[in-house]
């Protein structure tokens, strides 16, 4: 054949098993391909050589294609994937994958899994050794780094021929659906917690009830925190241990969120947004409320409304919670904080705690803040979040060490001046407010809401 010839057909020969077939070279068939190369030099010296140069090159074709024969056929394979629906934000979701090998021949594959955009998987990939007419399974855990519904659509094995020249790459059809929410695994902790008197692992702390709430709850073991009164002696004699009454707070009062999906809410705090946090703490109270025999709903606004769940009790308004929440992203735009006060009057009428989760970063905002917050003063209870920036107030913590430093601080020092400002005006026209990180809000959240209910002011 002649020699233009063959350097034309063979691109076109790789060209079409990697179109058609997915199959490639592999960097063994590229070293012994080179071989022909460097013994096409001795036709310098000598046209001798071209005979044994010609037979070389017809066993080195020869051997390739029979070695491209041994590749492993895809009807060999048969591919699974066992995963739950459901998964946490940043939480690590097991996945399972089995590879069966019906073939009379050991195989050696490497698998990757259809991970998702802005998903991780560990390990990415990994070879396993399959015997003749075999099973393997692979456990591998899927973080997702933001929440949203997710497929995942195909399982990708690689194989590799009988001498290791040519690789495959085949992919099989594995539909599932993943749908990440807000971390859930939390509220479980804090079941388990509660359970057994230990919420102050969480941040959480028991508030002293102002008045008595005479309907009682339960008994439970005596803690420091506990008033004497309430020991019921009987019980204590009878179990060998302190024993005190619980008592059950006002139930049946409602908790509407107001969740700003705006510009606000973009930030980042700990790897993930402020929506982000927000949604966690508003999931945790939410758990809180209901197990408290409160109503809760939802409001999701941005530049329109988005969702709005109507406050509900009982613990399947949980389910409602996750589902209306768990693909809201923050965006770009100016929140219109009169139209979602506007919604939630006409939808909302009777006495609620509303608490508002956003942020505050100008005059703007924090005007528009004030001026529909203090409006629902008397009809319903709110309660302002603030979140607040890591960059601000570390600047204000940290000793200058140069001008540059110095001048930062004192502009930081003058933002976080004002902020203490905004919530002084609020907190003197009626609104309660919270000014906290990001990472802390749930436990503050938490700890405010148990401090109402245990006022009585709502």
């Amino acid at each position: 054949m002649n020699p233009l010839a063959l350097s034309v057909l063979a691109p076109l020969l790789l060209a079409g098993l990697a179109w058609i077939w997915s199959i490639y070279p592999r960097r063994m068939l590229v070293v012994w391909a080179l071989l022909p190369a460097l013994m096409s030099f001795g036709l310098i010296f000598s046209a001798s050589v071209l005979p044994w140069l010609l037979g070389f090159d017809f066993l080195m074709v020869l051997v390739m294609l029979v070695d491209l024969a041994s590749l492993p056929r895809r009807k060999w394979f048969v591919c699974q994937r066992e995963m739950g629906r459901i998964a946490s934000l940043k939480k690590p979701h097991p996945v399972e994958l089995t590879i069966s090998n019906r073939s009379p021949h050991a195989l050696e594959v490497w698998v990757r899994d259809d991970v998702p955009r802005d998903c991780a998987a560990t390990p990415e990939e990994i070879g396993l050794r399959l015997p003749p007419q075999s099973r393997a399974t692979h456990h591998y855990q899927l973080a997702a780094g933001r929440r949203g519904a997710f497929q995942m659509e195909a399982i990708y094995l690689r194989v590799v021929s009988r001498l290791g020249l040519w690789q495959r790459y085949l992919t099989f059809e594995a539909q599932n659906s993943l749908h990440v929410y807000p971390d859930m695994l939390q509220l479980s902790e804090y079941a388990l917690l509660a359970r057994t008197n230990r919420l102050s692992m969480l941040g959480v702390r028991r508030a002293r009830r102002i008045g008595q709430d005479n309907e009682f709850e339960r008994l439970r073991d005596y803690t420091l925190d506990d008033n004497y009164k309430h020991i019921d002696w009987r019980s204590t004699a009878r179990r060998g241990k302190l024993t005190v009454k619980d008592f059950q707070v006002n139930q049946s009062q409602r908790v509407l969120f107001l969740l700003d999906c705006g510009r606000m809410m973009t930030n980042t705090a700990g790897g993930i947004s402020l929506l982000d946090h927000a949604l966690n703490a508003a999931l945790m109270l939410s758990y809180v409320a209901l197990a408290q025999g409160d109503s809760v709903g939802l409001l999701c606004f941005a530049d329109e409304i988005q969702r709005f769940v109507p406050p509900r009790g009982g613990m399947n308004q949980m389910n409602q919670l996750l589902h209306a929440s768990f693909d809201r992203f923050p965006r770009l735009v100016e929140s219109r904080y009169d139209e979602a006060f506007v919604y939630l009057n006409s939808r909302c009428r009777k006495r609620s705690l509303v608490v508002l989760i956003t942020n505050v970063i100008d005059e703007v905002n924090s005007h528009q803040i004030e001026q529909y917050l203090t409006r629902l003063v008397g009809r319903h209870l709110p309660l302002a979040v603030l979140l607040r920036d890591h960059g601000i107030f570390d600047a204000v913590a940290t000793p200058p060490q140069d001008d540059a430093s110095l001048y930062q601080a004192a502009a930081a020092d003058e933002i976080v001046s004002w902020r203490r400002g905004v919530l002084t005006d609020l907190e003197r026209k009626g609104v309660l407010s919270l000014d906290v990180f990001p990472e802390q809000m749930t436990a503050g959240l938490v700890n405010r809401y148990l401090e109402i209910k245990a006022r009585h002011l709502l």
